[in-house]
């Protein structure tokens, strides 16, 4: 469970509504026609925009937002560690009775190309391809939030035009002003609060979990490869770390 998400996330609304109820007239704050409008509208222009099975696909994308944990860099580099030394002692034939106990489906796959021999420039455009496909698929994901979080201000205005119209209706009558105001300028608070504390912050939390990932899965390719190339394992080592954070390396 991502905490830092779920308590951004509190934190902002605690403190929007907290904001509201502090002040007079927070009943305002609530309208089930400016909830349609930009909830309905964000959601038929998004279907508009992208196939529906990449939007049904975007649930999944958000789960791992909120359960995602970060990539460990450590417990990789000392796997790799041990399969170079395994392979330098007892050739890289002995690689294969440990397949079973790599959890990493990529990288026990990539160990397995290692084994049967596969040319080590053949392995890496093999694997480069699948990451490239990965790569464009997390894409997908954030683009998807990105452009809720365009249409949601927008769809937001558009609320704020239909309140105004009819607002101009009532100007026979200077008492029911006020409360028409009120009601058109909601719209465009819901669309700005979808857009700035939901849609980009997702957006941008699945952009940095996917370098994250990235990096966990370049490393793992670059180690494969050393460990067939027959790289001493400290070099192995040494190699992998330069994936790493100078601050982060003194605790691997």
């Amino acid at each position: 469970m991502d905490l830092t998400t779920i308590a951004g996330i509190l934190a902002g609304l605690g403190l929007v509504i907290g904001a509201i109820i502090a002040g007079e007239g927070a009943g305002f704050f609530f309208s089930w026609p400016s909830v349609m409008i930009v909830g309905g509208g964000t959601i038929g222009a998004t279907l508009i925009n992208y196939r529906f099975s990449d939007m049904v696909g975007v649930l999944s994308v958000l789960r791992k937002v909120f359960t995602g944990v970060a990539v460990d860099h450590r417990a990789t580099i000392d796997l790799l560690g041990g399969l170079a030394e395994k392979a330098r002692r007892e050739g890289l034939l002995s690689l294969d009775r440990e397949l079973e106990k790599i959890d990493d489906k990529f990288m026990r796959n990539a160990v397995q190309f290692a084994v049967d021999g596969t040319d080590p420039e053949t392995l890496r455009t093999i694997f480069e391809s699948e990451l490239a496909s990965l790569e464009e698929r997390h894409k997908l994901g954030q683009n998807i939030f990105l452009s809720m979080a365009s249409f949601a201000p927008a769809f937001g205005m558009i609320g704020t035009l239909i309140g105004l119209i009819k607002m101009l209706q009532s100007l026979d009558d200077p008492s029911k002003l006020g409360f028409g105001m009120a009601t058109a300028l909601i719209t465009t608070f819901y669309g700005a609060l979808a857009a700035y504390l939901f849609f980009l912050p997702i957006a941008g939390k699945l952009a940095n979990r996917s370098k994250e990932e990235m990096l966990g899965k370049e490393l793992i390719l670059e180690g494969v490869i050393s460990i067939q190339n027959g790289d001493n394992p400290r070099i192995v080592r040494e190699k992998l770390l330069t994936y790493i954070s100078p601050k982060h390396r003194n605790n691997i």
